[in-house]
């Protein structure tokens, strides 16, 4: 469907948008600006729930989307690289899109069709053609999260693999970006992996000496204090301090999921 009417469009810009999202009056006056450099291919606005007050579970999503979009979006966008526009709110150069349809369109890994992540896999094909991508954080968009445990797992399922599918197809262009963007990639990946080493081992204490590890829960609860009391300064909020649970979610869900995501990535 984007294919189509990329080719069938005929303006400068594209907006992609997705069906859940509904965007401020100014969104798209502002990533028009910010696409006025010729040497920004894609810019994103910034995330919110729409339905943030409808469960523990969306408000959770609302400061996570708040946290990837003002400190991790944000920290790549001061270096040119967003490494993901997010498909609910993108703007794109068309001349840059027709450049890479053929690539786009035939995505494929281990010689199989990969449909999902097209967001993050188009803008890994930008990155790779010489332009920057950029994050607008007054491009305000609202869109619809998942309110149960098992979609919110079934989307996270998706993006874990999309993620590890595009890591890899971003190595050989992160030597042309800045070092930050490289320090970035290997934080979140073995950040991720020394966070499952510490719960494994302590699982493994409890199990084999039936004493609880009490200097792992000690180390990982004052990283999600500090993490936590830091957004809520910077966002001027509260309700930060409650994205602790996070962690919880994090290490007994999200963590074997990324785990079984890197096992199916074909």
């Amino acid at each position: 469907a984007q294919i189509a009417a990329i080719t069938q469009s005929s303006g400068d810009l594209i907006l992609n948008v997705d069906s859940d999202t509904t965007l401020a009056p100014d969104v798209v006056s502002k990533l028009a600006h910010k696409m006025r450099d010729p040497e920004v291919g894609a810019a994103m606005g910034q995330l919110k729930a729409s339905n943030q007050k409808d469960t523990w579970l969306t408000r959770l999503i609302d400061m996570e989307y708040w946290l990837a979009c003002n400190e991790e979006r944000a920290a790549q966008a001061r270096f040119g690289a967003v490494m993901c526009c997010c498909g609910p709110c993108a703007m794109y150069r068309r001349s840059a899109m027709l450049s890479l349809l053929d690539q786009y369109e035939t995505q494929l890994y281990r010689g199989k069709p990969s449909d999902f992540g097209e967001d993050r896999h188009l803008t890994i094909l930008m990155l790779s053609a010489g332009f920057r991508t950029e994050y607008v954080p007054s491009a305000i968009a609202a869109t619809v999260v998942p309110d149960t445990i098992g979609i919110y797992l079934r989307q996270q399922l998706r993006w874990a693999r999309s993620t590890f599918r595009d890591t890899l197809l971003a190595l050989p262009v992160l030597p042309g970006l800045d070092r930050y963007l490289t320090l970035d990639a290997i934080g979140q990946n073995v950040g991720l992996l020394l966070l499952a080493l510490s719960v494994l081992t302590g699982i493994g204490q409890f199990a084999l000496t039936a004493t609880l590890p009490w200097w792992t829960i000690l180390v990982i609860g004052s990283m999600t204090l500090v993490r936590c009391s830091v957004a809520a300064y910077r966002a001027r909020e509260l309700r930060f301090l409650g994205f602790a649970l996070h962690t919880l979610v994090n290490i007994f869900l999200l963590i074997p999921l990324k785990a079984y995501a890197l096992c199916t990535l074909s």
